[in-house]
């Protein structure tokens, strides 16, 4: 199985200054005005357009993250998969749970 949650998938989600190119609607998906970083899923970037794909700087993009609830305001260990991300301070590494 590609998933083992009860979810669909939402591709190139955009909101405020934050993308993801794949994210399961079982987890959090942010209102389009959300600048929570809270959307999680395969190809991340916070601090981006992602409109047009130009980031804002290189310390948020992240490849694999979990889903969890996260939001920016108060959240200090966004949990990812592998260590292929930017060196922004809340990014923390992990296992990696498959072959992507």
């Amino acid at each position: 199985a590609v998933v083992s949650t009860q979810s669909t998938g939402a591709f190139n989600w955009a909101y405020t200054d934050n993308g993801c190119r794949i994210a399961l609607t079982g987890g959090h998906l942010s209102e389009v005005n959300a600048n929570d970083d809270n959307t999680h899923g395969l190809g991340n970037n916070y601090a981006c357009n992602p409109l047009t794909n130009t980031p804002n700087g290189a310390d948020w993009p992240h490849d694999i993250s979990n889903i969890q609830d996260c939001p920016l305001q108060s959240c200090r260990e966004v949990r990812l998969q592998g260590t292929d991300h930017g060196p922004g301070p809340h990014l923390k590494s992990g296992p990696v749970y498959g072959n992507y």
